[in-house]
């Protein structure tokens, strides 16, 4: 498997539970670090029991269509693998190198996709989409409409809906929810502070609540400053706390300090929300959530919580309304611990991910 999404510990529990298979034999490649907008997520070895970890440097690192392993051919010499599973999108050079050198040495690809937004790219990105697409020989897909824009593209190999990473429940213990008996209701965020996130709108919505509350945001990213000031024009800053990132083995203890995670996303002509990772971790911690109808946040939550429309934060105050009801907020936490035991835990990934293998050999 080559994954630069594995530098994140918590991301590994996946990868023990894959090796724990006895007829799966894995090795993973990582960089020493990954650069995106966040800063440098540094590689954290956390989960490692079972399979080994190849750390190997990336070129053109924080760059999501150019960057690439130098080293994977020689190592798929060396190992010489049955599989080599991609975790990148089929439009991405590090994909089209990936699966090229698996090719040489026998191997069958899979690819791993989010892209929930039919689009269309300028060469050679849309040559090595097409290329990519004519030689793997399944594809795992993050969300719903992925497979659709897939298929509308041509491709006709296997596909299967499998959330790229899931959760541990020992990892993520469920607490029930407290009662607030008048106390503040404790609203979290949990992700990147870009435009698409819509973390205004939490700001938006709570300014216009009778009741109590606090907010706390964690996370990084080039909005942060305007956001901030725009807490200071609705007069609500010193109920707001900006925290920065935390290593991902503490987002439970963060997620235990919440009576709601809200993730606001709003879609965009180039992006809507392809999963939210931070709904099934609160899911698991026993916190409500609230979504956007962005992407796939309805299909995460099910009727394990709250959906408003898109951007429209009269709506998210209406939603936040309801959960000073403490009946409400411990009979979403119980519906969304069990959602989270029957889709997505680390081993019913695992399991289902396994199956695409033993169907590829097949």
């Amino acid at each position: 498997m080559v994954s630069k999404a594995c530098v994140v510990g918590a991301y590994q529990k996946k990868l023990e539970e894959l090796a724990a298979f006895l007829d799966i034999d894995l090795t993973v490649v990582v960089p020493p670090v990954w650069k995106d907008e966040r800063g440098a997520l540094h590689l954290e070895q956390l989960y490692t029991d079972g399979y080994r970890i190849v750390v190997s440097p990336l070129a053109f690192n924080g760059h999501f269509h150019l960057h690439f392993f130098p080293a994977l051919p020689k190592l798929m010499r060396a190992l010489r693998p049955d599989i080599l599973h991609i975790d990148e999108e089929p439009y991405n050079l590090s994909t089209w190198l990936a699966v090229r050198a698996a090719r040489s040495v026998g191997a069958r690809s899979v690819f791993f996709t989010w892209q929930n937004l039919v689009r269309r790219y300028p060469p050679p990105f849309s040559w090595m989409e097409q290329s990519v697409l004519s030689n793997v020989a399944y594809g795992i897909a993050g969300n719903q409409e992925a497979i659709q824009v897939w298929r509308s593209k041509g491709y006709q190999g296997g596909m299967k809906v499998i959330p790229q990473f899931g959760v541990d429940p020992g990892l993520y213990p469920y607490h029930s929810p407290r009662r607030l008996d008048g106390a503040p209701l404790v609203i979290g965020y949990v992700g990147r502070l870009v435009e698409e996130k819509g973390v205004d709108l939490v700001l938006r919505a709570a300014a216009q609540l009778e009741d109590d509350w606090t907010i706390r945001i964690l996370g990084s990213g080039p909005l942060r400053s305007s956001l901030q000031v725009l807490a200071e024009r609705l007069a609500i800053a010193s109920r707001v706390e900006f925290l920065p990132p935390i290593s991902s083995t503490g987002i439970p203890q963060f997620m235990h300090g919440l009576d709601v995670l809200v993730l606001p996303s709003r879609t965009r002509t180039n992006w809507k929300e392809q999963f939210g990772r931070v709904l099934i971790e609160a899911m698991a911690c026993g916190v409500p959530a609230v979504g956007s109808d962005s992407g796939e946040i309805p299909f995460v939550l099910g009727d394990a919580g709250l959906v408003f429309p898109e951007d429209n934060a009269s709506a998210l105050r209406d939603a936040l309304c309801r959960l000073y009801d403490d009946d409400l907020r411990e009979q979403l936490a119980r519906a969304g611990r069990a959602r989270m035991l029957t889709h997505y835990t680390q081993v019913h990934i695992a399991r289902e991910t396994r199956d695409v293998y033993l169907e590829m050999l097949a």
